[in-house]
């Protein structure tokens, strides 16, 4: 059974050595992805990094799920690209302001319960195109500047390394868990191109992690309505890409640690993070998948984790750039493709045979989209969508309707199934009005209406008897629905016997 975390989660028992070690590892993944993500959104690396350094530490401390890593991420950094190509750097930290504005109120609002109608198809496909995204991501690493990929000694000393990274992580928690597997394979990788002096790409060839502490910085730009029509459509974006995607992850990062975290919480964690982010000059982010599964695997639980995988960053920026841009991009990319093997849901593809073809529809549209587009709000709105119209469909199959005349000649339609908008066309086709006497009961003691659509299905089919003079008794109608009925159509009399107490669904 699953166990409630604690509003801060500061009294729990922390194991100190796996904590700190795994903060380094996933600070040591965090630069080359910030700085990924940063030319993604054509802004500098900095920039990146500052988001990254900002949202690990405020949502470590804030956040509603401890062991979870946030930064800076590439669902983000491909929403606000055409905004930062367009309109400049200033108008991408307004953006993430008011994008965390958004998140602030969607959990004081305690919309993270929203989380609960998206279905396991979804949820399968969306990791499974995080983990392509991840896995395809690598690939750049073994092309050259120009786009090139790589040959002759450069391509086996990059390959051997890699190959390596991945090995030690495979092989070392079989072994023992003194010390994080992922930090052994960098350290141990690190080792061998500096003592044997190899000749391969490092942190440094991408770009320089050089700087200072993140400058505090209101955004330089008119505050006029004009510019607030150029940045909300963004924001909003922004805000719901990063609630999606932090929320499944915490989703995620439950399953593992069989705890549960809290999605309101978070979401004002996130909201608050972005808009110190914005503020101190990054760009913004969410929740890391990748990230958060190092952490887990390496066997962090607490917060501590990603407050000093924030920290480490910061001292890398600041004191280390130096030394942490030697370290090798083999062994980046070897950890990399290991957490895209590991995000993977294999377990998903041995059930094709035992899914429904419609959730398995579900989950490679999912997959697709994450994918393709790299919308990752998108990918999960069509498949709850899709997921919605097929449970509305097959229940809108299920309506059924008992018949059976009476002693008294009376006529009784027993309905059972719900009765909704995709219902109602049925339901009306059970009934034959010119031949049934003059006087039938329609009970409702297995099925409910259910919205505004069934009420007005209840009323057209009570007209039509009421139009050749033959007499309906409603039974087992709630009083919601009667006084519905009531209102939405006065033009027949409703004899209601043995109403139940439920409300029916309806905008007023």
């Amino acid at each position: 059974m699953k166990k409630y975390l604690n509003l801060f989660d500061f009294s729990q028992k922390v194991n100190y050595r796996t904590e700190i070690l795994s903060g380094l590892t996933v600070a040591l993944a965090l630069v080359p992805e910030a700085i990924a993500f940063a030319f993604i959104a054509g802004l500098s690396p900095l920039t990146g990094l500052y988001a990254a350094f900002v949202m690990g530490l405020v949502t470590s401390i804030l956040g509603g799920r401890p062991g979870m890593i946030s930064g800076a991420t590439g669902a983000v950094a491909v929403v606000i690209v055409s905004l930062a190509q367009q309109y400049g750097v200033e108008y991408v930290f307004a953006t993430v302001i008011l994008a965390g504005l958004l998140q602030m109120a969607a959990g004081l609002l305690r919309l993270g319960k929203l989380m609960r109608l998206v279905p396991q198809p979804v949820i399968f496909g969306f990791v499974n195109g995080l983990a392509i995204i991840i896995f395809m991501s690598q690939l750049s690493q073994f092309q050259t500047a120009d786009g090139a990929w790589l040959t002759g000694s450069t391509l086996y000393i990059f390959l051997g390394l890699v190959f390596l990274t991945m090995l030690v992580i495979w092989g070392l928690p079989k072994l023992t868990k003194v010390i994080p597997a992922s930090l052994a394979a960098i350290l141990l990788v690190f080792g061998i191109v500096f003592f044997f002096g190899l000749d391969t790409r490092t942190i440094g060839d991408i770009a320089s992690i050089q700087g200072t502490f993140p400058p505090f910085h209101i955004p330089d730009l008119p505050f006029t309505l004009e510019t607030l029509e150029i940045i909300f459509p963004y924001a909003a974006i922004v805000a719901g890409v990063g609630l999606i995607e932090s929320l499944l992850t915490l989703n995620i990062v439950d399953e593992i640690t069989e705890t549960r975290g809290r999605g309101n919480k978070e979401a004002v964690a996130q909201g608050t993070a972005n808009i110190l982010s914005g503020l101190f000059s990054g760009m913004g982010g969410c929740a890391m998948i990748g990230q958060s599964l190092i952490n887990t695997s390496n066997g962090a639980r607490a917060r501590l984790s990603g407050i000093v995988a924030a920290l480490m960053l910061l001292a890398f920026i600041m004191f280390g750039s130096s030394l942490i841009e030697k370290v090798p991009m083999a062994a980046l990319t070897g950890l990399m493709i290991m957490v895209a093997l590991g995000t993977f849901e294999w377990a998903s593809l041995r059930t094709f045979r035992r899914m429904p073809k419609s959730d398995v529809l579900v989950m490679v549209l999912v997959t697709l989209v994450t994918v393709f587009l790299h919308n990752l709000a998108l990918a999960v709105l069509v498949g709850v969508i899709i997921s919605a119209l097929v449970f509305a469909w097959d229940n809108a199959k299920r309506i059924r309707a008992r018949k059976r005349v009476d002693e008294d000649g009376v006529k009784h339609y027993e309905i059972y199934g719900p009765l909704f908008f995709g219902s109602t066309t049925l339901f009306s086709e059970k009934f034959d009005v010119l031949n049934d006497p003059n006087e039938i009961v329609i009970d409702f003691a297995e099925s409910r209406l259910v919205d505004m659509s069934a009420i007005e299905a209840v009323n057209k089919i009570t007209e039509r008897y009421k139009k050749v003079g033959k007499k309906v008794h409603l039974k087992h109608l709630s009083r919601d629905c009667r006084r519905l009925l009531a209102n939405a159509d006065d033009i027949i009399e409703v004899n209601v016997l043995e109403d139940p107490t439920y409300k029916v669904v309806v905008d007023r």
